[in-house]
């Protein structure tokens, strides 16, 4: 083990991290009864609200994987405790990875690299800490104006709102995804079959679900899990 991991896994540094994970699972619990409170303002059923959050969980076990991979790597360079923090708070682990090469390329080494050591590693922390301040400025700051600006862009047509929330999720998605599909310059890449498995899969469990209805929740886990597993071995 090399000098700085001794510091990187100290357990100061887990009693440290532990109460912001805490307040997020506290959060967490807050926003599932408020949710299902403001539930009964809309009349929705209690067994409907059970459904959504059933859907919601299945659903997130695909994305959670994909953290879990890029937690397993971090957690052998930076360490659990940081690499816990972080991925519990933010969870993007492509943001977080890429704040702690960044910030160990500020040092003047590889992150992981034999250089890596306990000035790369602060310095990889202080760039993932610095990188989500953003985030939560924006959040913190304006949050509480969207209703103004949801208002004046649709003039309170609450179909409208429905169908811009579709067409922005559907343009992140697709700005996102065509951004990953050319890989280094290759046209045929892992990122590229992962995404046509995916489509293939959704397209066929979309089917399946109108006949089987109880399969509709697993639809997008069964097609994330399906692709990084074929895009797996593709590679």
């Amino acid at each position: 083990m090399r000098e700085y991991l001794e510091v990187a896994n100290d357990p100061i540094l887990w009693v440290m991290c532990l109460p912001v994970v805490l307040i997020v699972g506290v959060q967490a619990i807050i926003f599932t009864k408020k949710a299902f409170e403001a539930g009964k303002t809309i009349n929705l059923k209690r067994e409907d609200g059970v459904k959504a959050f059933r859907i919601g969980a299945i659903a997130a076990i695909g994305p959670s994987l994909a953290v879990l991979v890029v937690m397993l790597g971090m957690m052998a360079v930076v360490g659990a405790p940081i690499t816990w923090l972080r991925l519990s708070i933010i969870g993007s682990a492509p943001a977080e990875l890429a704040g702690a090469a960044m910030g160990a390329q500020a040092m003047g080494v590889e992150f992981g690299s034999s250089q890596y050591d306990l000035t790369a590693f602060a310095s990889s922390v202080w760039t993932m800490t610095l990188n989500g301040i953003g985030w939560l400025l924006v959040v913190a700051l304006f949050a509480d104006k969207l209703d103004i600006v949801k208002e004046k862009v649709t003039g309170g047509d609450a179909k409208l709102v429905g169908q811009i929330g579709t067409g922005a999720i559907i343009g992140a998605s697709s700005f996102i995804v065509s951004g990953q599909i050319i890989s280094k310059g290759n046209l045929v890449s892992t990122n590229l079959i992962a995404v046509l498995v995916a489509t293939i899969v959704m397209m066929v469990m979309v089917k399946l679900s109108e006949k089987v209805k109880a399969l509709k929740e697993w639809n997008l886990g069964i097609a994330m899990f399906v692709a990084m597993f074929v895009a797996a071995l593709f590679k």
